[in-house]
């Protein structure tokens, strides 16, 4: 099996596109839990599976094994994979995931491994008071928060607005708030920074832990942060792996960079 590997801003995914095999692919949730794993496989906060050619439909696995629905940072690394197998310094091509159909926009970056990807996420949807109220309680047991909104753009989120995400200990108490509620929720620290238009986040994937970016969550935390009047409608989201920018709007658009690391071949 032939795979590569890519990182939007730190959020690193392996990815196999049936295209670029002699033919289609069988990839599961075991393949994930064993090639993301950092100590005894190649390494990764995801597996992403892409077949079809003019639409291409992508699975997305998490490290642990567990479907998720999408992911911004993924779906962005998917355009790249999709750009170099067809040897395309530039693509637009739709991206079929769970959570909808994605217009993916790849632009040559300043080296050969690296691309600019706008991806369009869809919208975000505010969830009903009584849902994710799990997940709040027990956000609010155990940190000092101000505003918290609960929304999904294809997959759940919590966010909340906090003093300082860096200063929170989210190993400790992410698993728990992610598991507050019955299916998991992705968890978003943020805070207006000293730039205008910007905000500082950390977060917590469900089914994948810590990560260095989480692009659907800075869509949402980006849209919370507009509302909330802390950013205008251009959002600058500041996370540990860097700077993706959220155009907020119907349909919400991702854009940031995305690297290249590696191709693999994996022996059957």
């Amino acid at each position: 099996m032939r795979l590569t590997k890519h990182h939007g801003l730190g959020n690193d995914f392996l990815i196999v596109l049936d295209e670029a095999n002699d033919g289609p692919v069988t990839v599961g949730p075991d393949d994930a839990r064993r090639l993301c794993n950092r100590r005894t496989g190649i390494g990764a906060d995801g597996l992403i599976h892409g077949r079809g050619d003019e639409a291409v439909r992508m699975t997305l696995y998490n490290s642990d094994g567990s479907r998720a629905e999408i992911s911004g940072n993924g779906v962005r690394c998917l355009g790249q994979a999709v750009a170099l197998a067809r040897a395309l310094p530039q693509l637009e091509i739709d991206v079929v995931s769970d959570a909808g159909t994605h217009r993916v926009a790849v632009e040559a970056g300043p080296t050969g491994d690296t691309a600019v990807v706008t991806a369009e996420m869809g919208a975000v949807v505010v969830f009903a008071d009584g849902e994710l109220i799990g997940a709040e309680e027990a956000l609010r047991a155990e940190l000092s928060v101000g505003r918290i909104g609960r929304g999904s753009i294809g997959n759940p989120h919590i966010v909340a607005e906090v003093a300082d995400p860096g200063a929170i200990d989210l190993a400790d108490i992410g698993p728990r708030i992610e598991l507050a509620v019955a299916d998991g929720v992705n968890v978003e620290l943020i805070r207006a920074a000293s730039e205008p238009d910007t905000i500082e986040m950390a977060v917590w994937e469900r089914g994948a832990g810590i990560t260095r970016a989480c692009g659907s969550g800075a869509c949402v935390a980006a849209s919370f942060a507009h509302d909330w009047g802390l950013a205008g409608p251009d959002v600058q989201v500041s996370m540990p792996g860097g700077v993706a920018e959220v155009l907020l709007g119907e349909p919400v658009r991702l854009r940031g960079p995305v690297v290249w690391v590696a191709t693999v071949v994996v022996p059957e």
